[in-house]
């Protein structure tokens, strides 16, 4: 029997402020993405078990493209694993919005295909079912 928590996604965006624009480029450093993953783990712990939960370990992530300030990024997080106190969760970051500054100091675009810029696998515990 499968459990119903298998499976279970979790979506959030966030604009990246420029204050966190750490690099020439206006490029953000992978914390900032893996505090994202943190929030939206957070959130899978609620939906799953009631409970905000901790975060245990990240394995195998993959610092795939260039988050920037002024980007827009969507963080994925699906529950692939399920054990007695530990949930292991599967993370994709993608840019979504990017700003445009040779077009202007505010301009902006939505892309038409997304751009992967991290993932991640980690494992969450939560307390024990009472």
């Amino acid at each position: 029997m499968s459990d119903a928590r298998l499976g279970l996604t979790v979506v959030h965006r966030r604009y990246v402020p420029y204050a966190h624009a750490h690099y020439a480029g206006n490029l953000v450093d992978g914390a900032y993405v893996l505090g994202l993953f943190g929030d939206v783990a957070t959130e899978v712990c609620i939906r799953t078990d009631g409970d905000e939960g901790l975060f245990a370990s990240y394995a195998d992530v993959q610092f795939r493209a260039p988050v920037r300030a002024g980007d827009v990024v969507e963080v994925v997080a699906t529950v692939s694993r399920v054990g007695a106190r530990s949930r292991g969760i599967d993370f994709e970051a993608r840019v979504v919005c990017r700003g445009r500054p040779d077009r202007g100091e505010s301009a902006a675009e939505v892309l038409v295909e997304p751009v992967v810029a991290v993932t991640a696998r980690g494992t969450v515990v939560v307390p024990s079912a009472v």
